[in-house]
């Protein structure tokens, strides 16, 4: 079954369609081209080449086979699952560890861990993100709700939705934040020019972060941040957006990157209605050591 996406065009007349593309959809240039190739792409109904040059109004129709399947290997991780009960389950994801599989992953994910830990979980995204309902960058540590059947993954993705879910981070960003609390609602959307990256953008979906510090060091502040809206890397750009770039983040922050495993940043807290009882559940987690480490040579006053 192939996922189809039609878009008229608009704007950006005389841009090659595989670049124009990139703009409007999540795809990555490559895979764009790869559909190309394939015939999966035409425009006006007949299929066309990647320099391509769009024309106002005209017809592009994209059709996106499912994921290939991948023989996901159980591994042991001996993942830190914080709730479980027959309905669904809370995991604090370490950093380092991408969510699922993808075309460009070669490496081990939650999911491995999780199909060795987990004796049953959704099928609704499919065989590579089974019980996945929500993401978390490979680099950012923290809690993440799973489905375990596909009754709970409907409701657990309606409340995502309809921002009834609770969700708290932390993040230690760059320069000291004078207000005491702030609200960023900014559209993000990929990056004109660097498409690994997303971007505020005044095309791009409706994005809200809303901030609290916590504590201000010399040079840095420590906040928390409250989603309104789950874009991908949203604080991260929001945070680069006001001129506070989360400190380790090797994309949107200074090119001398502090550390080497990535952002400061925690998913510390999750709450939610249980699918079956909808009752409210809400869970913390702690910031890992290294997080911890950081902050205390800044209480210290000694140098990152």
């Amino acid at each position: 079954m192939k996922e189809q996406i039609e878009i008229v065009v608009s704007d950006l007349e005389n841009e090659r369609l595989d670049k124009y593309l990139t703009t409007k959809t999540d795809l990555s240039r490559t895979r764009i081209q790869e559909l190309i190739e394939s015939k999966n792409i035409t425009v006006n109904e007949n299929p066309t080449k990647a320099n391509y040059k769009v024309k106002l109004n005209d017809l592009i129709i994209i059709l996106v086979p499912e994921d290939e399947a991948y023989d996901i290997e159980p591994v042991n991780m001996n993942l830190d699952i914080v709730y479980e009960d027959s309905d669904v389950l809370v995991v604090n994801k370490p950093q380092g560890l991408i969510v699922h599989p993808t075309l460009s992953t070669k490496e081990k994910t939650l999911v491995n861990g999780l199909m060795y830990q987990v004796k049953d979980l959704s099928g609704i995204n499919g065989v590579n993100r089974p019980g996945i309902v929500h993401r978390i960058d490979k680099d950012t540590s923290g809690l993440l709700m799973v489905a375990k059947n596909d009754y709970s993954h409907n409701s657990l993705v309606e409340q995502l939705k309809n921002k009834t879910t609770k969700r708290l981070y932390v993040a230690l960003v760059y320069g000291v934040i004078n207000e005491n609390k702030g609200r960023i609602n900014a559209p993000i959307g990929r990056d004109k020019t660097d498409r690994k990256k997303m971007a505020v953008v005044e095309d791009g979906k409706e994005a809200v972060t809303n901030f609290t510090v916590l504590e201000r060091f010399d040079g840095y502040t420590l906040i928390e941040c409250k989603l309104e809206t789950g874009r991908t890397h949203q604080i991260r750009v929001h945070m680069k957006y006001i001129g506070h770039p989360l400190v380790g983040d090797p994309l949107y922050g200074p090119k001398k990157v502090i550390g080497n495993t990535g952002q400061f940043l925690h998913a510390k807290l999750i709450g939610f209605n249980h699918p079956r009882t909808n009752e409210y559940l809400e869970f913390t987690t702690d910031i890992p050591d290294n997080f911890k480490d950081i902050l205390e040579k800044l209480r210290k006053g000694e140098k990152l």
